[in-house]
């Protein structure tokens, strides 16, 4: 199996698309309505303005600080 970039110069926007649609499975969020927020999130990926791992890297880095106090907001605990 050969593995290809899913970076942005090595893609075209429809295979992006597909690259985020086959990573959620129902990106129509027919189901519970939770998956259209999520693929909004990568709309920016898809439209070829942020490589999926800024994207993601931004996720985690909020998701992180969010539960965090003012004296411990430090890139490194020790």
């Amino acid at each position: 199996m050969e593995i290809k970039s899913i970076l942005i110069k090595d893609t075209t926007r429809e295979e992006r698309k597909q690259i985020v649609e086959e990573s959620f499975g129902n990106i129509s969020a027919s189901c519970d309505g939770c998956m259209a927020g999520l693929a909004e999130m990568y709309q920016e990926y898809i439209d070829g303005t942020k490589e999926i791992r800024d994207i993601n890297m931004e996720f985690n880095a909020h998701y992180i600080r969010e539960d965090l106090d003012e004296k411990s907001k430090r890139s490194c605990p020790m």
